[in-house]
């Protein structure tokens, strides 16, 4: 019996260790400072040791694994929408905030962007758009998420629209733009 549950555990820890990505993402979708990234990742991992025995040894791994450590992300956000003041932007937070150095070209300041954007949407999304983000299939996100393909897909369209839309300059904040309708100089 001790051999049968060391032989799990040595199992476990080179599946945890091979796929240990996967926890460190989710952590750092659901968590706000570097304490909670920690914490949340120290439960991520207790409860994949937790859900174990469950695991199917015929479905890929990082398939049950994504489903385990989004659940644990989604729900540690929910508790902390309880108990602290709604989000704040992520440059709000000095820990994340970027060094001149670390904005050199508009490829950086628009992934910034875009993350402080995904950092507003509902915790599925945001579990849906890290999961398309990593390359998953449509059928995949279904399967981990537990939703229909189709449900995927629709939701999936639903929030590129809500990224561009908020991603968007708008109109009046475009250099040269003005009042009485001319196009700035240069455009057609």
């Amino acid at each position: 019996m001790k051999q049968r549950d060391a032989m799990r555990r040595q199992q476990f820890e080179a599946l945890l260790h091979d796929h240990r990505k996967i926890v460190f993402k989710v952590a750092g979708v659901y968590a706000r400072s570097a304490d909670d990234r920690h914490d949340l990742a120290q439960e991520i991992a207790i409860q994949l040791w937790r859900a174990f025995p469950s695991y199917d040894a015929s479905r890929r791994f990082s398939t049950w694994m994504y489903r385990v450590a989004l659940n644990v992300g989604i729900s540690f956000l929910r508790k902390e929408q309880r108990h602290t003041a709604p989000l704040a932007p992520i440059d709000a937070f000095p820990g994340l905030v970027a060094t001149p150095a670390d904005s050199r070209d508009d490829e950086d300041e628009r992934l910034r962007m875009l993350q402080a954007v995904i950092d507003t949407l509902e915790p599925l999304n945001r579990a849906l758009i890290l999961l398309l983000l990593e390359d998953r299939s449509y059928a995949e996100i279904a399967d981990i998420v537990g939703i229909s393909e189709s449900n995927v897909a629709t939701r999936i369209s639903r929030i590129k629209q809500q990224l561009r839309a908020r991603l968007a300059v708008p109109v009046a904040a475009q250099p040269e733009a003005h009042s009485t309708g001319a196009r700035p100089h240069g455009t057609r």
